[in-house]
């Protein structure tokens, strides 16, 4: 992989940052040859700061830290995509990025996958889903086997807003199961996706 840095005057490309996971773009940046190869070496993404005119790794100050999941270069090798697993805020505002928008997956189910993980670490006031974890995985795949049935019943009759609940109820605490067995959905999701295609 070889940036055209000699297209820009400046020998400054473009660094579109996005968060690996959700996909959400973080920030922009500027790299030249320097900061590219610190980047890759260093596995934190590093540019080139105009203001500072000097290296900047992102994180320096804040700690913060950009950690480099992938580098690709675009279709006319002058801008950069970067991968990245961010430590924390991107934004020097305090904000998830710089365009002021929360980094969560745009899927609900990951998002709320997330806040399963989150509520399950939680230590503070009452929480459904950390008591679930407490009671242990007998308990909560008893609780998956329970809500499957109830689905099961709704199905044979004709209320579909208390079918729709039901359904709603098992794919929760399914979800809670698979995190309790640390796998996640996108591994289901994988298991799907290699049956297919087959």
């Amino acid at each position: 992989m070889k940036p055209d840095f000699k297209k820009y005057a400046d020998g400054l490309v473009p660094a579109i940052i996005q968060d690996y996971k959700t996909g959400k773009v973080l920030m922009l940046g500027f790299m030249n040859e320097e900061a590219l190869q610190k980047t890759e070496q260093s596995g934190q993404v590093t540019f080139f700061s105009r203001s500072k005119n000097r290296l900047w790794t992102k994180g320096e100050e804040s700690g913060n830290f950009l950690n480099v999941k992938q580098v690709l270069l675009d279709c006319d090798q002058d801008t950069l995509l970067i991968k990245a697993e961010p430590l924390g805020p991107t934004c020097h505002t305090g904000a998830d990025t710089c365009w002021s928008e929360k980094n969560h997956s745009d899927d609900f189910l990951l998002y709320l996958q997330d806040i399963i993980d989150l509520r399950r670490k939680s230590t503070e006031g009452k929480s459904y889903v950390r008591s679930l974890f407490e009671k242990g995985i007998n308990k909560i795949a008893q609780k998956v086997g329970e809500e499957a049935t109830e689905v099961v019943i709704e199905a044979k009759d004709n209320n579909e807003d208390l079918f729709l609940n039901e359904a709603a109820d098992l794919l929760f605490h399914l979800m809670v199961l698979l995190r309790a067995k640390d796998v996640t959905l996108q591994d289901v999701i994988y298991v799907l996706k290699q049956r297919h295609s087959k």
